[in-house]
């Protein structure tokens, strides 16, 4: 079989088969599963040849394309696991402001790449995250409060299908393919090998503002940033950090990152700040710098250090800062060490979006990242976002999939509607479940 593909394949046992199986995983804490065959793909017709494959071996398809999954969803055991990471290719038509990306394109490269041409496209905040799963699953990125999620600029995908076709899906042609695969994420019924998106004028003025707390702050500062919120222009992302400072001690992180087209409409856009009632007691203010995207993708990277174990989990909310509270005192006082850290961000209101699978999102968005290095302290810090979340899930109206922990806490992620619909699209296009669900459903 191995002699079926241009690239690598694996069969389980075979010499490689552990570090490519493990390479498949950003996350240091690689699931223990196994799948049967890993074919890493340098082409459609690999691509084509371990479909074909899947269909043989039987027990399903995982699809890597940057492997950021937290929950390394793509790792299950049995069937086959289709590594595309190396169908990263990107073709820019700055005249028609569009692109054709691979799976396996970076956000954070694809930005660079476009900003030569000065334009722009909302890929992710992390660097290194690939498009693929990104795109699939919604895509919160730079200037998403402006853009949407990254989704809804793609125009287009070529698919291989569960019956092995190669087909272009878009509104006019199999649009329900093209409907589920901008929100679908893990659960997607096929292997994009290229996605045709929409680009956007790159914005030509990068700033930031950064404010530095106490815990004595907490009450006061959340209450304002969820008041706050609906003035806030779209282009400025609010966010709250609660972490550890270098002193070990918890900190509150106030940061709102603006991509906008001047210092003036910098200036204009970052004002908000100044109205935070505690800000005299900020232990650090610095209300309007100038820095450029690297710079931004550099401070993100902080949190999400490389070669470290991961554990996430999330809410979307618009349950008032009164009720949060209780849960975001506990969430500090059983913060892990530095960095894991608390994310909440102003997303919403939101303006009303395309029909896609995509369909949940709130006021307000929370997260929890436990990051280690220590294999001995598994237990406690893969407890502790799942079990916090679990403890404020009554004020939840969701979960986005990008930080999803679907197997060890399931919660909603599309709308029930769409979650129906999607079913259905999967009954017609995989009637043989081919491709692997969500974790946490069968």
């Amino acid at each position: 079989m191995a002699d079926s593909y241009t690239g690598n394949s694996y069969g389980r046992g075979d010499p490689g088969y552990e570090e490519a199986r493990r390479a498949t995983v950003w996350n240091d804490r690689a699931p223990d599963r196994y799948p049967d065959l890993i074919v890493q793909a340098v082409d459609e017709a690999d691509v084509l040849a371990a479909v074909r494959a899947a269909r043989e071996i039987g027990g399903g398809i995982g699809i890597r394309s940057g492997g950021h999954s937290w929950a390394g969803s793509h790792l299950r055991d049995g069937g086959v696991l289709l590594d595309v990471s190396a169908l990263d290719s990107l073709e820019i038509d700055a005249e028609a402001m569009t692109a054709i990306a691979g799976p396996g394109c970076r956000g954070d490269q694809a930005l660079a790449a476009l900003a030569e041409r000065d334009l722009f496209f909302p890929a992710g905040h992390c660097r290194g995250v690939a498009l693929g799963g990104y795109l699939l699953q919604g895509g919160f990125g730079w200037n998403g409060r402006v853009h949407g999620p990254a989704c809804m600029s793609v125009e287009a995908i070529d698919v291989v299908t569960a019956a092995g076709e190669l087909v272009r899906a878009d509104a006019e042609h199999h649009p329900d393919l093209y409907w589920a695969a901008r929100g679908a994420g893990p659960g997607f019924f096929g292997v994009v090998t290229r996605f045709h998106l929409r680009l956007y004028p790159r914005p030509r003025h990068v700033a930031n503002g950064v404010q530095l707390y106490g815990l004595d702050a907490m009450e006061e500062v959340f209450a304002w940033a969820q008041e706050i919120g609906p003035q806030v222009p779209r282009t400025v992302e609010l966010m709250v950090i609660l972490h550890r400072d270098l002193e070990g001690e918890p900190e509150l992180a106030v940061t709102a990152p603006a991509l906008v087209d001047s210092a003036e409409e910098a200036a204009e856009a970052l004002s908000f700040l100044q109205t935070c009632p505690v800000r005299d007691r900020a232990k650090l203010d610095v209300p309007n710098v100038e820095v450029a995207i690297p710079d931004l993708y550099a401070a993100v990277h902080e949190s999400y250090p490389d070669r470290h174990r991961y554990a996430v989990d999330n809410m979307w909310t618009h349950a008032p800062a009164e009720d949060l509270l209780p849960g975001l005192r506990r969430i500090a006082e059983t913060l892990p060490e530095a960095p894991s850290h608390m994310l909440w961000m102003n997303w919403g209101p939101s303006p009303e979006r395309p029909d896609m699978a995509y369909s949940v999102e709130d006021e307000t968005y929370i997260a929890l990242y436990g990051v280690w290095q220590d294999a001995a302290v598994d237990a406690a810090n893969v407890a502790w976002p799942a079990e916090r979340m679990r403890e404020m899930e009554h004020l939840a109206s969701g979960i986005q999939l990008a930080d999803e922990n679907l197997g060890r806490r399931p919660a909603r992620f599309v709308s029930e509607e769409n979650l129906a619909r999607l079913d259905a699209v999967r009954a017609e296009y995989d009637p043989e479940g081919l491709f692997h669900s969500w974790m946490g459903r069968p």
